[in-house]
């Protein structure tokens, strides 16, 4: 079905509308229906742009903002940044929204009916191998990794909007109701929209966390407007456009590039009802204070792995590690970013294996790559810091990329692992420097004996940043201890 309406339109050279969506595909014979640039084409001498989405109209800006290719530092995308003086068309936007939302059980109940309509057509647009391939090599030229890591991220995002085709979106608005204590009374519970509503996403997963957050704000009959960190922003306005193509009403999201300042007074001045913030702890704690609590959390996490006494599948537990910690250059929320090995494992090739994973890894296929939030000087300068620890060493990497041309402002470090004796992880000034979050291919490594198992569970307790966690063992007293201590 979505073939033919796309081959027509080629054909014609002239606007189509297709699922409710005015597009034209005059451009070239190649472009899909929904997308505005190519993806491989992007460079210095062709430019994408990045536009804003404001009362169902795209927008430019007085300020255009260029972005530097991650991998080669030419000026490969403007974003049409909005500034302070800016702000008012959204802070409208979102005020028009009422608080009982575009829909609810009550309100346009047809609306969810829509939503499902909108979820099957656009998980049927990105099951397509050449939707798919855009997306996904528009997620490695913003946020390089490796194909299949950036493919996973289109498959997943896939299986959501697959999740909630047909009758799903309305079934996931089910209410419940209790009887009462005498005839005639119910307590009646409907899963109620907030209304107006803020959703801010981070670098690292360009299409899945936004796309996820924003459809289930959408679902429920919210008015969201989405800010993604401009260094990727571009992958997520193309979705709005496929979304749009798929019969989202052009006028229930609204989408903006700005720098954190300018967002944070819209946030003040539009006062959505709920914000929704995945990113840093330090921009986190500051938004729960300035929206005085209207506000979800995700933010930063010094994530562990526990490897217990029972030794086996060295080489699975090896790969696992080295995928934990490496993958999309240690990247990503759930990345491992210390090791407790139990003494048993010391004896095992666990470390050599890891140390030939690590080096398998190359720019050439991004399965290491640019690190978007340190740059290569900062993460020597905390590596030198670690390695003056008395017994600690450095296990393998700690030496910049060969040969590349990633820009000074990024990171470019080999996958890195540096051992710190346990006792001396807990000692004050040691446990800060130790427990900093490095969002790149970096992580502790440490051992522990027998009767050291009271000091890993303090080095547990201690740590603040609390988001995942991993304890491998087949000893289920081993496991129940472990997964007491980290609730």
């Amino acid at each position: 079905m979505y073939r033919v309406v796309a081959s027509r339109a080629f054909r014609a050279g002239a606007p189509q509308k297709a699922f409710g969506c005015w597009f034209n595909l005059s451009r070239s014979a190649h472009t899909l229906p929904f997308a505005t640039l190519e993806a491989d084409e992007i460079s210095g001498s062709k430019p994408g742009e990045v536009y804003n989405l404001v009362q169902g109209k795209w927008t430019g800006s007085s300020n255009w903002s260029t972005l530097l290719d991650p991998l080669n530092g030419e000026q490969f995308i403007r974003i049409a940044e909005v500034g302070e003086k800016e702000i008012q068309p959204y802070v409208e936007s979102l005020s028009k929204c009422p608080k009982h939302g575009l829909h609810n059980p009550f309100k346009s109940p047809e609306r969810y009916l829509l939503y499902g309509d909108i979820s099957t057509k656009a998980a049927h647009m990105l099951s397509l191998p050449k939707v798919s391939n855009f997306f996904t090599r528009l997620i490695q030229r913003v946020s390089p990794k490796s194909y299949q890591q950036a493919l996973s991220e289109v498959q997943v995002t896939q299986k959501f909007l697959e999740n909630f085709c047909g009758d799903q979106v309305r079934f996931l608005a089910r209410s419940f109701a209790v009887p009462g204590n005498h005839l005639g009374q119910q307590s009646h519970g409907y899963r109620w929209p907030y209304g107006p509503v803020a959703i801010i996403t981070p670098f690292n997963f360009p299409l899945e966390i936004p796309l996820l957050q924003l459809m289930g704000a959408l679902y429920m009959g919210n008015k969201p407007i989405l800010k993604v960190d401009s260094k990727v922003s571009i992958v997520m306005e193309q979705m709005i456009r496929l979304l749009h193509y798929c019969g989202l009403p052009v006028e229930d999201v609204d989408f903006i590039n700005s720098d954190g300042k300018t967002m944070n007074k819209l946030l003040m001045e539009a006062n959505p009802r709920m914000t929704l913030f995945t990113g840093s702890s330090r921009v986190a704690e500051k938004l729960a204070v300035d929206l005085k609590g209207r506000v979800k959390l995700e933010d930063a996490g010094f994530d562990w792995k526990i490897l217990g006494p029972d030794v086996n599948e060295v080489d699975y537990v090896s790969w696992v590690c080295d995928q934990d910690a490496y993958a999309c250059s240690g990247q990503k929320c759930s990345a491992q970013s210390v090791l407790f090995m139990h003494e048993n494992w010391s004896s095992t090739s666990l470390l050599s294996k890891m140390k030939d994973l690590a080096d398998r890894r190359k720019l050439e296929d991004l399965t290491v790559g640019p690190v978007l939030t340190f740059t290569t000087e900062a993460m020597l300068e905390h590596m030198n810091k670690l390695l003056k620890v008395p017994g600690s060493k450095l296990l393998f990497g700690g030496e910049e990329l060969k040969n590349h041309s990633i820009p000074s402002i990024y990171g470019a470090l080999k996958p890195t692992a540096v051992f710190v004796p346990l006792e001396e992880i807990l000692k004050d000034g040691n446990y800060e420097l130790v427990t900093r979050e490095i969002f790149g291919p970096f992580q502790i490594v440490t051992e522990y004996k027998q009767d050291q198992l009271p000091l890993v569970l303090n080095a547990l307790e201690r740590m603040h940043a609390h988001l995942t966690a991993a304890v491998v063992s087949n000893d289920p007293l081993f496991l129940q201890l472990q997964l007491i201590s980290c609730q």
